[in-house]
């Protein structure tokens, strides 16, 4: 979004048209601003993705209660589970579970 330097009202853009360039242009004063055809990267930035921390860890599910909950993964029937407040107050809490299948550990939760 560009602004009119000299009335400050919002500029309308203009496709090429009849050899002419595209241009920026206000509809309430004579400004205009051309635009060049070309695009000039000056720079490029590689983005680096960030390690996310679990909210739960491996600690918190160890001291956990149990209850017959079952695993999405492997339909095994128990699983680790804690509950915690994430939203506001008048909303219900958010129950994290961890299947107890030594060969799945399935992390999932419940809204």
């Amino acid at each position: 979004m560009e602004f009119c330097p000299t009335c400050g009202n919002m500029l309308q853009f203009e496709l090429p048209n009849m050899g002419k360039s595209s241009r920026f242009f206000c509809p309430t004063c004579p400004y205009v601003s051309y635009l060049e055809n070309r695009v000039k990267i000056k720079r490029k930035q590689h983005l680096v993705k960030k390690e996310l921390e679990p909210i739960i860890s491996d600690d918190d599910m160890k001291n956990a209660a149990q209850t017959e909950a079952t695993c999405p993964n492997c339909a095994f029937g128990k699983a680790a589970f804690i509950q915690i407040q994430l939203r506001s107050a008048d909303e219900p809490a958010t129950t994290f579970y961890k299947c107890m299948n030594e060969n799945c550990r399935q992390n999932w939760r419940e809204d």
